[in-house]
Parts: C-alpha cells; sequence; structure tokens
C-alpha cells in the first residue's frame, strides 16, 4: 500500500475540495482571494501560492498518466546574466515576475508578450553589498499592486496595469550595507519586507508597511542595539539582550537578517519569520564569552498588526557556522501520538528537520535529513542541540557538515496533504571553519571571523538530493540522487507530480508518492529556481524561471564547473501538447591566448591569492575559478587586464556590477591579484595540457 493511499481517509474531505479547483472566479488579490486560494489552484497569488507555505497545488489536469506529453508551450529568452531566483505570480491572465537588479515584468499569459517592465536603477555597484549575487526571488500582489523590494533596499509599489510606480519607501540605511532579495509578504493590508547583510555587519530586523500608502506601521529588530544607548525598542529585545555577553562587540552589526521566509496562520492570526545568522559567523568574535545570542538563527511568531513577539524558537543558539533559520517554514496539519497537530515545519541550513507546534512553538520532533556534524542530536527536553567536539573550532580549523551553503538553503521545499510528504533539495556540502578570533579585522567585504574566503571545493565534497522527507516519521520516505549541489526548488501538485529544475539543466517530475521519474526537459542552463503551476482559460500550465547563479555559481571553484552549466535566462512555460522550441544559446567564446608563466616575485602572488580570497571570491570564484555567472577571470581579454587598475580602483566596470575598491587596495595590491589570476591561468592550462597528453 502506497504512501498516498494509506492517507486517502485523512483527506476525505479535503479531496472533494480539490476537485473544484479553478471554478473560483479570480477575484482582485485581498484576504478572501488568498483564503480561496486554498482550495482553488486557478491562481498563483503569493510566492509560496498560499500564505500556509506549501507550495502545493490542488490542480490536478497534469496527472502521472499525461505528464510525458508535456511540452513547452512558449518561452522568453531574457536579457538577463545573473541569476534568476524568482516564482512568477498569475493573476487574471498575466504573469508577474522579477529579474536580476529587481527589474519586474509582466507577461501576457496567452501570448508570453511582455506587458510592461519596471527598472529600479539600482546602482550596479550595490552588488559589492550582496553576498549572494544581484538576485531577486519575486514580487507580492495586493489590491491592483505589485511590490518587489530592491537591491539598494527599497520597497516599492507597482500599479498592476501598467508597471508604473505608486510609491517607494528607501527600508534599509542606504549608507550600510543592506540589500534585499526576497519577496514581499502582503497581509491585513501590510506589505512585510526584511533585508541581509550580515555578512558585510549590520543589525537586522524587518519591517510593515501600509499596502496602499507605504507608510511605515512597525518594525521588529531581530537583535538587541547597543544597551550604552539607551533602552532596547522592545520588551522581546530586554530578553534577548540577556543572551548576549558583556563584550559583545556591538559595532559589528550583530545580525539576525530575516531575508526570506515568512508564513501567516489566519485562525491563529500569528506571523512567523524566519531569522538569520550572526554578524560576524563566529560568536568568538560576535560575543566573546559566549550566549545563546536571541534571536539569530529563529523562528518568531508575531502578531501582525503591531509586531509584538507572541513566542520564539531558537534552531542554533549562539550561531557559528552561518545556519540561518531563513528556510522555508510550512503549515500543515500533521498526526503527531495519534492526535491531529497544527504544525510549523522548516528544513533550516544546519541540517535538522524541525516540527513544532505553531500556536505555542513547542518542539515536538527534530531529526538530521542530511549529513550533519556540528551536533550530535536536539535534546527533546530543551530543545537545544547536543554539539560534537571542537564543533566551534575555538582551538583548531574543523571539518564541518552542513556549509555555509546549508544542508537545505532558500531553494523551495514543497509538501503535499496528499501524500504527507515534504519534497526537499537537499545538499551535501562540508567546510573548514577556523577561528580568527584575537586575529579578526574588520573589512570592508565578507566578515565571518571563519576564515572561509578562500577555501576550495571538490567537486567529489559537493552532492545534493530530491528527499521526499516524512515530517510524522521524521524520515526519508524516498530519495533521488544529484551528483551536484544547488539544484532549484520543488513544486508538488494533486496529480501526484514533483517538479524540480536541477543545476545540471533539467527541470523534471517525479510521481510524488514514489519517487519515479516520468520526464525531462533540457533548460539549456542550470535551475535554482521553483516551479509553479496555474490554470488559464481551462488549461494547466507550469512556469519556471530558469537561468543559473546565485551564491554557489558566484563561490565557483570545482564544484560549481561540475555542474557543466552556464547562465541562459529565459521564462519557461509548459501545457500539455506544447510544441515551442528553445532557441539555441550562442557560443561562448574560446580563449586563444596561450598563458605564459608568471614573472614575478611569489610573495607578491602569495599576496594576491590572500587578497583574492578577501575581496574577489565571492564573485568570482573560489582559486579564481568562476562559477559560470560572471566572467571567468582567468580568461580575461588583454584589454581587460591593461585597464585592471582603472577597473579595480577607478570603478571603470560600475555599470556592469564590478564596484571600486580604491577603499580597499593599493594600486600595488590590485597588481598583485592581477599576477595571482595571471597564474591561476598558466596553471590551469598546464594541467589541461598534461590531461590531454595522457
Amino acid at each position: 500500500m502506497t504512501h498516498l493511499t494509506t492517507r486517502a481517509l485523512r483527506n476525505s474531505l479535503i479531496l472533494p475540495l480539490f476537485a473544484l479547483a479553478g471554478a473560483v472566479r479570480a477575484a482582485p488579490v485581498d484576504t478572501a482571494a488568498m483564503l480561496a486560494s486554498e482550495t482553488d489552484g486557478s491562481q498563483w497569488l503569493s510566492y509560496d501560492r498560499t500564505w500556509a507555505q506549501q507550495r502545493f497545488s490542488p490542480l490536478n489536469q497534469i496527472t502521472t498518466e499525461n505528464v510525458e506529453q508535456l511540452g513547452l508551450a512558449w518561452s522568453i529568452d531574457l536579457d538577463n546574466t545573473r541569476g534568476l531566483e524568482a516564482t512568477p505570480l498569475y493573476h487574471e491572465g498575466v504573469l508577474y515576475t522579477s529579474l536580476s537588479w529587481s527589474r519586474v515584468m509582466a507577461v501576457d499569459a496567452d501570448s508570453g508578450e511582455i506587458l510592461w517592465s519596471f527598472d529600479p536603477g539600482v546602482d550596479k555597484a550595490k552588488g559589492r553589498s550582496a553576498c549572494c549575487d544581484a538576485v531577486n526571488r519575486g514580487v507580492a500582489l495586493w489590491q491592483g499592486k505589485v511590490y518587489v523590494g530592491t537591491l539598494d533596499g527599497r520597497l516599492i509599489a507597482l500599479d498592476a496595469k501598467t508597471g508604473k510606480p505608486l510609491w517607494t519607501q528607501q527600508t534599509t540605511d542606504d549608507s550600510k550595507p543592506y540589500t534585499i532579495t526576497g519577496a514581499p509578504r502582503v497581509l491585513k493590508d501590510l506589505v512585510l519586507i526584511g533585508n541581509g547583510g550580515a555578512e558585510f555587519g549590520v543589525r537586522g530586523y524587518f519591517s510593515a508597511y501600509d499596502a496602499a500608502t507605504g507608510e511605515l506601521r512597525w518594525r521588529f529588530y531581530t537583535v538587541p542595539a547597543n544597551p550604552a544607548d539607551g533602552p532596547q525598542d522592545s520588551p522581546a529585545l530586554e530578553t534577548a539582550l540577556k543572551t548576549w555577553s558583556d563584550q559583545t562587540r556591538w559595532d559589528l552589526g550583530g545580525g539576525g537578517t530575516a531575508w526570506d521566509s515568512m508564513a501567516y496562520d489566519a485562525e491563529l492570526n500569528l506571523l512567523y519569520v524566519g531569522t538569520g545568522n550572526g554578524s560576524p559567523w563566529n560568536r568568538e568574535v560576535r560575543s566573546p564569552g559566549g550566549g545563546d545570542n536571541l534571536y539569530l538563527s529563529s523562528i518568531l511568531a508575531l502578531r501582525p498588526e503591531t509586531g509584538e513577539l507572541v513566542w520564539h524558537y531558537q534552531t542554533t543558539p549562539g550561531d557559528s557556522w552561518d545556519y540561518t533559520a531563513t528556510q522555508q517554514l510550512t503549515l500543515a496539519e500533521l498526526e503527531i501520538d495519534g492526535k491531529p497537530r497544527q504544525v510549523i515545519m522548516q528544513a533550516p541550513k544546519n541540517g535538522f528537520f524541525y516540527v513544532l507546534d505553531r500556536a505555542t512553538g513547542e518542539l515536538l520532533s527534530a531529526e538530521k535529513f542530511g549529513k550533519v556534524t556540528w551536533a550530535e542530536r536536539i535534546d527533546m527536553a530543551t530543545g537545544r542541540p547536543v554539539e560534537a567536539a571542537n564543533a566551534r573550532y575555538e582551538n583548531e580549523p574543523a571539518l564541518i557538515w552542513p556549509s555555509p551553503f546549508g544542508a537545505h538553503n532558500w531553494h523551495s521545499m514543497s509538501y503535499s496533504p496528499l501524500t504527507g510528504l515534504v519534497y526537499l533539495p537537499y545538499q551535501e556540502i562540508p567546510a573548514t571553519y577556523a577561528n580568527e578570533g584575537g586575529n579578526f579585522v574588520v573589512r570592508n567585504a565578507f566578515n565571518t571571523g571563519s576564515g572561509l574566503e578562500n577555501r576550495s571545493l571538490p567537486r567529489e565534497y559537493a552532492t545534493g538530493a530530491l528527499i521526499a522527507w516524512d515530517p510524522e516519521k521524521q524520515a526519508p520516505a524516498w530519495r533521488v540522487e544529484r551528483p551536484n549541489h544547488w539544484n532549484g526548488g520543488t513544486l508538488v501538485t494533486a496529480g501526484n507530480l514533483v517538479f524540480q529544475g536541477t543545476s545540471a539543466g533539467q527541470l523534471e517530475a517525479y510521481t510524488a508518492d514514489q519517487g519515479e521519474l516520468l520526464w525531462q526537459f533540457p533548460t539549456q542552463t542550470g535551475v535554482i529556481a521553483a516551479p509553479m503551476t496555474y490554470q488559464h482559460n481551462g488549461q494547466q500550465y507550469v512556469a519556471l524561471m530558469a537561468g543559473w547563479g546565485g551564491a554557489a555559481a558566484l563561490f565557483g571553484g570545482d564544484a560549481a564547473v561540475a555542474t557543466g552549466t552556464r547562465n541562459v535566462s529565459r521564462m519557461l512555460v509548459f501545457k500539455l501538447d506544447g510544441k515551442a522550441q528553445l532557441s539555441t544559446p550562442a557560443p561562448l567564446q574560446a580563449a586563444d591566448r596561450v598563458p605564459q608563466p608568471v614573472v614575478a616575485a611569489a610573495s607578491d602572488i602569495e599576496q594576491g591569492e590572500l587578497n583574492y580570497g578577501i575581496y574577489c571570491t565571492v564573485c568570482h570564484g573560489v582559486g579564481a575559478v568562476g562559477g559560470g555567472t560572471i566572467p571567468d577571470l582567468r580568461y580575461s581579454s588583454d584589454a581587460v587586464r591593461d585597464a585592471w587598475e582603472a577597473i579595480v580602483l577607478q570603478g571603470a566596470f560600475r555599470g556592469k556590477g564590478m564596484a571600486s575598491f580604491a577603499d580597499s587596495l593599493s594600486a600595488e595590491q590590485a597588481q598583485q591579484i592581477k599576477l595571482y589570476i595571471m597564474q591561476r591561468e598558466y596553471e590551469s592550462w598546464a594541467d589541461t595540457q598534461k590531461e590531454q597528453a595522457q
């Protein structure tokens, strides 16, 4: 008996409602429409479809029986060279989505024609403050408006019919390295938005704005302010302050940025927000002397009208590993100890799958869903992890699973109430952490305090899987191995199908109950975003933003090269019996230069390697090996190398996202970096020659 059939009785009341999917007439996006979308799958009105963030669609026109007939209905080749992470929204015949650099477009669902586009004009130099590419995870819809958060910290409301700006709010201090990459959420006429930037030294918070006017309603800071400056902003922060040491480096920001996931329970009237890592990552630098450092890496439940904290659960107390809890928060009803429980589920970076009571925050279960070495288990009596020896790497470097990429990152998971399974994009990647401690230096760059800036990642150490996880049993139901990491998010449907794109350039469909591969489509680019589905003119469609990028592609190295992919940005829309064809991507220009050994002092090349690791790795790849998004510097043209100082120090390529580093590097240091890159080009060429000679 399959998992699908064993749940039939429990879902006997749900299934008739799903059968009505598409029968509800489209209405303005408001509270009623969002509640109706729980059973009506025709629209896709929010980033995760509904406030519960299940990414389950009740549409069942496309099934296991006919998915092999799925074909391309139409596609759009996009003027976009950075990663695409957005989930398109669908409402009344129009698809709304975002591209890199926070651009927005509306697309006619019949023809694929772009109805309007909007460019907020983000200064490309802001990319220097973006830890993980100039990406954007999508837009929000509400009462005839489209909302987008921009990389430079603005929240903008657009007219849904024309794309014209209606109001703009600067949600961050633009003089500080805050960014926004996440999709806004809207509920109770409030637009909610967080931010990122903890790697660079900021204090995290999230804000609620009036959806009609843009007026700030409330703001919740996720970590305390320096107590020397006066009382905290709220009783919740007074409580949090007790978990930070007396030696805390308040000048380093604290972190806790809420850069992605939010969910909402309309019955309980609770807003759930996941918070991020510390600033710096290493607690030994951030809060010498220890402490849990609330509310880092936590799940928060708040009243949406006021921002009042109701309960919290910290997944990683005193986080020192970049184990954010910003990953997807999913609401569901599970059977726990023989009784139905209203729960919230999360699979954060740290590698444990958590099930909590969503009314109280009570921990119901927590188990490893992959390889985890930093902690042995979660103590159910305390709710705290039992940490492994030297997990905090205070005394010596430590190889630890997961890495800062996480066992699960922002890539969306999905949950089916029909199978009772969560479909999880898992990745198995370690990292070597080293305590910088007293050697820590504040730079206008990544400030992790953990010595991770220039560590190569061999491809055999970076793999992944699509895991169907049973949250009641806290065990896998089935698993599909992936040879590479950084695969796309998932979508599950009432047609017993799970869709996922891969970093190697395939969109795939599996049976949701058994994990049998039924269909593949070559996307010609790595896929990191999640698909969505909608019904238009009585027909079900599947849509996807395809375009390789994000943190793994920028960090590059051998593991990223192993995917064999590059950025070819597209919007892809599929239907049964679709006959459209993709255009052939332009071929890459091969380098025709024969590298020569670099004639320079070894100390200059070594210094170049050091500064490359500090300032360049996060965009141009570890070991100067690009990951298929930004051009690989080893193969930069002679003209680029001749203009090196103008580019690196004078900002000649600012319009392409390459900011000036004159505030951090001298002319001598810039030249040393160039020497290191030229040396890496020669070494790579020599390795290739050896391989060809064998």
